[in-house]
């Protein structure tokens, strides 16, 4: 139990110290540079993706780009591109952050927006069809409503790895989150490292709370319904 008694330790020290609760390089001041980079990233993805991924969804063309962003999400890997932008751009911004982070965001969003476009039932787009909707008001209307549920899965799944990926702006000198856990490593300050990480996670499980809150409130009751129903029953398994 010593490591546990030392992790409770390094973290009473560093939460219960008040300097790190005042200052530029205060808990406040580094979770609103953490929030203000997270939420750039994310709000530049889902300019991206969304529409690329609306409009690959309903016309069925530009599929490639979809596998690729797949793809690209599996295979990127986000420090290396971080090192890369700030050779490219230098430190004089937070733009050699942004753009991996953006770049880390937008497959998911891309994926989950077209998958849950191409999912809807041909039934409900024919109807729509035969009630007299054109093409955009059928999107608008009848299956973003539908594909929400998806799309915010896809949201989410961004928003939590920007979150914890965001930690990586203290390498290049910009604040945040992760200026806790990178000084901390270079003066061996563990109750620093200790408790910028319980802040990360912490910011993490708080973002997974809000979109899942986000989903109860502006999915319909019936796409939920819709979606239990189509859920496979689970199996069962003979008994001997």
């Amino acid at each position: 139990m010593s490591w546990l008694t030392s992790f409770l330790g390094w973290l009473g020290e560093f939460f219960g110290d008040p300097a790190n609760w005042s200052g530029p390089g205060g808990i406040p001041a580094r979770l609103t540079e953490h929030l203000e980079f997270s939420a750039l990233a994310l709000a530049l993805a889902v300019l991206v993706a969304v529409p690329v991924g609306l409009a690959i969804g309903h016309t069925g063309r530009g599929q490639l780009v979809v596998v690729v962003a797949a793809n690209l999400a599996r295979a990127l890997p986000t420090l290396g591109v971080l090192v890369l932008f700030v050779l490219l751009l230098g430190t004089s911004s937070i733009w050699p952050v942004i753009i991996p982070l953006v770049l880390l965001a937008v497959p998911p969003i891309l994926v989950n927006t077209y998958e849950g476009i191409r999912g809807v039932e041909p039934e409900l787009r024919d109807a729509a069809y035969g009630m007299g909707l054109r093409g955009g008001q059928v999107l608008g209307q009848v299956l973003v409503p539908v594909a929400l549920p998806l799309i915010l899965l896809g949201l989410r799944l961004s928003a939590i790895q920007v979150v914890a990926t965001t930690t990586v702006a203290a390498y290049t000198g910009l604040g945040g989150l992760g200026r806790y856990v990178i000084d901390g490593f270079a003066t061996k300050d563990y109750s620093s490292v200790v408790g910028g990480s319980v802040l990360i996670v912490a910011f993490a499980l708080v973002v997974q709370a809000a979109f899942t809150l986000v989903q109860r409130v502006t999915v319909s009751p019936g796409v939920s319904r819709r979606l239990k129903v189509r859920q496979p029953p689970a199996r069962k398994e003979n008994s001997r």
